[in-house]
């Protein structure tokens, strides 16, 4: 699903209004009643008073229509008017005279704090306040206003957009925004939906399909692809039958250190079970049995040194190499790290403490081979890059990053993003019981798995972290979040590869 800028949604609308010969009246009649059709469907008739409070800009419109329809379908509705201005649009002036004809109960005009209604825990608040043209932020006694229903610990539906976020700016610390419980938002997410800073604002996130124009909708270029199932069975390629392991190809794992090793048997496991035809790991000889033990499908071999790497070598003809894992940062494993750089041509998947060893020496970013992916979690991420002022300058950072070294980054999170040259892809798959030690191996080495496979490596990351939050979700409906450890999600990889491919038509992205 392509995730659209503001102004490129406003561009959609206008061609949609010219090209289906409809008014923006009707186009706001259209998508106000899908958000009135979600709410009608979960609360069917239910005696309960719903306050909405709209603004008087086509949010404030859309919020009007919303307030019209379920006052028609008998719902107790309380509207009220956040007078902010004294400008009003046209769409939102109608849709005022409409519900003023329908009701006695007329909306209610708050002009300042004293105008403020009650609202208590329990109450269905509707928020359509400001949308994605807001530019600034909410200032006096509405930014007060926003506070109050925050503070007021009522359930808030915001439409379109919490009011008092931004499309493509991050608030300043201290300003006010509603923090949703659940946002309805209108024919794509928006980018803010799931960046660290803002995404606590949404709550439960879905799309409403509003009808803009399609050509227009497959031709743009979005500012990222948010991946959900439908997106990601399309980058899946179906085993052969006449095939054998070798057609599935061989991943090397490099990594571990005394008390590590375990890293190494999560990514391993996790290399096959996401199908990978061959592994060798290359560990400290004190990992040697446990290995062994733990995953006797994989080949060994070991160090010279009991304790840590110091001299990797293989004449393996591997398919991939994922290195870092438990590896430490020794003087002797880095060393040995340069030599595999030097020997290695093809793409490589980097984390843990690969990653912290080319955040320690920069020249060794320069021996990357090209397309290879880096898989960073936030901090080890500000090694590589820098501090960074907000989510928005991260991006523009990593960007930066991936263009100048010419790899593939998976930055990973609640919503793990993907960066590639001009490209974003937003995982929507996982869940916070993910957040347990040894996740980021298993995504390693599922990602590696897949590169082994012949995916190329964008594909392998896109793909893999799709797969690996779904394994994630798998079994977090087993086990409950806080029972989760990573070695459930690799030994999950084949269901998640079984849902994928499943003939039910559940999809993991949003709505």
């Amino acid at each position: 699903m392509k995730i659209l800028t503001a102004s490129q949604l406003k561009e959609a609308d206008e061609i949609t209004i010219e090209k289906q010969n409809i008014s923006s009246e009707e186009l706001m009649e259209r998508a106000a009643t899908q958000v009135f059709n979600e709410i009608h469907t979960r609360l069917q008739g239910a005696d309960i008073l719903i306050k909405v409070f709209c603004g008087i800009g086509n949010n404030g419109g859309d919020g009007l229509v919303i307030a019209r329809l379920l006052i028609e379908h008998s719902y107790n509705v309380k509207v009220f008017i956040v007078n902010y201005s004294d400008n009003r649009s046209k769409d939102f002036l109608s849709n005022y005279d409409k519900i003023k004809n329908l009701s006695r109960d007329w909306p209610v005009l708050l002009k300042g704090e004293d105008d403020f209604p009650d609202i208590k825990r329990g109450d269905f608040v509707i928020d359509a306040i400001f949308g994605i043209g807001l530019n600034r932020p909410l200032e006096g006694w509405v930014a007060k206003m926003v506070n109050f229903i925050n503070d007021s610990s009522a359930f808030v539906l915001s439409v379109d957009l919490p009011s008092g976020l931004f499309t493509d700016k991050i608030p300043e610390e201290g300003d006010a925004v509603i923090m949703a419980n659940f946002t309805l938002s209108f024919q794509t997410p928006k980018l803010v939906f799931f960046l660290p800073d803002t995404m606590d604002f949404v709550g439960d996130m879905q799309v409403l399909e509003i009808g803009l124009d399609r050509e227009f909708l497959s031709e743009v270029t979005p500012a990222a692809q948010l991946i959900g199932r439908q997106e990601a069975r399309s980058l899946y390629n179906p085993r052969n039958k006449n095939s054998h392991k070798g057609s599935y190809g061989h991943v090397i794992i490099v990594g571990g250190s005394y008390g590590k090793i375990g890293s190494i048997v999560l990514a391993t496991t996790a290399s096959m079970r996401t199908g990978a035809g061959l592994a060798t790991v290359f560990i400290p000889k004190c990992g040697y049995e446990i290995v062994q033990t733990a995953l006797p499908e994989a080949m060994v071999l070991t160090d010279v040194n009991y304790e840590m790497l110091t001299d990797i070598k293989t004449d393996l003809d591997a398919d991939v190499v994922c290195f870092g894992m438990g590896a430490g940062r020794d003087k002797s494993t880095v060393g040995a790290f340069k030599e595999l750089l030097k020997k290695t041509n093809k793409p490589m998947v980097i984390d843990a403490d690969g990653l912290n060893i080319l955040s320690e020496n920069n020249e060794l970013l320069q021996d990357l081979p090209e397309n290879s992916v880096l898989t960073p979690h936030p901090k080890e991420l500000e090694r590589l890059i820098g501090e960074w002022k907000d989510d928005f300058d991260k991006i523009e950072k990593v960007q930066e990053f991936i263009k100048k070294h010419k790899i593939i980054l998976v930055l990973k999170g609640a919503h793990t993003f993907v960066f590639e040259q001009e490209n974003i892809y937003v995982n929507n798959t996982g869940n916070a019981g993910m957040a347990t030690a040894g996740s980021g191996d298993v995504l390693s080495g599922v990602i590696a798995g897949l590169i082994s496979q012949k995916y190329e490596p964008l594909i392998a990351a896109v793909l893999g972290v799709y797969l690996h939050g779904k394994s994630g979700d798998i079994s977090a409906e087993k086990l409950g979040y806080e029972g989760i450890i990573s070695g459930d999600i690799a030994k999950n990889m084949g269901l998640a590869f079984r849902d994928l491919m499943s003939e039910n038509e559940t999809d993991s992205g949003a709505g």
